[in-house]
């Protein structure tokens, strides 16, 4: 059992992402933004897999900063369009990264596509007492034709989890983390800090 708070980076600027996470995370641990250790840059996502690219954000983190950290790389990867958008999923529709840009994208591809299976997958790579791990997560559900909901960020108001009536969108947080791909591979994440 943990008997003090574990400090970690969470390599990232995403503010949805950070707030789903420490809400995950609870009061054992104690989540620092990137702009709360004076890192303000986009770090670097070059590879073509999501587990290279979080260990490679992960590792950017590390080796400036010296602190334990983790990092997550998330895609959303539709059945009928061969696992696009994938490992380009934040930026589908281009460089802006706009969600709006990426779900019109979405749904321009899937026009009159009856398959419409997709499944979101998280990869989290930690580097912890020097050590790396990774932890992952994921998914099924369905592209839904029209938005629907207003909560959640990203792709979240098109996919329909199999077993729900609601989008991600249209959840509670606290059910959202419960069932998504990133509460899974947190879960993972946190069932290993604790076990150290």
């Amino acid at each position: 059992m943990l008997d003090k708070q574990i400090e970690l980076v969470f390599a990232t600027n995403n503010q949805h992402k950070l707030r789903e996470v420490q809400e995950l995370l609870g009061n054992h641990f104690k989540v620092l933004s990137l702009s709360e250790i004076g890192i303000n840059v986009d770090i670097p996502e070059d590879f073509d897999t999501l587990q290279e690219n979080a260990l490679q954000k992960a590792q950017y983190i590390y080796n400036r900063t010296g602190h334990s950290c983790f990092a997550d790389d998330t895609g959303l990867e539709v059945d009928a369009l061969n696992g696009e958008p994938g490992v380009f999923s934040a930026r589908y529709a281009g460089e802006s990264k706009s969600s709006k840009d990426n779900i019109k994208k979405l749904l321009a591809n899937l026009e009159g596509v009856k398959n419409r299976k997709a499944r979101f997958r998280t990869v989290i790579a930690l580097i912890f007492d020097k050590q790396e791990y990774l932890f992952e997560g994921e998914v099924w559900g369905t592209i839904i034709e029209t938005e629907q909901g207003s909560d959640g960020f990203g792709y979240d108001p098109v996919f329909l989890p199999d077993g729900y009536d609601n989008t991600f969108a249209q959840m509670p947080l606290e059910l959202k983390n419960r069932i998504s791909h990133r509460g899974i591979a947190v879960s993972k994440l946190i069932t290993f800090l604790k076990s150290r």
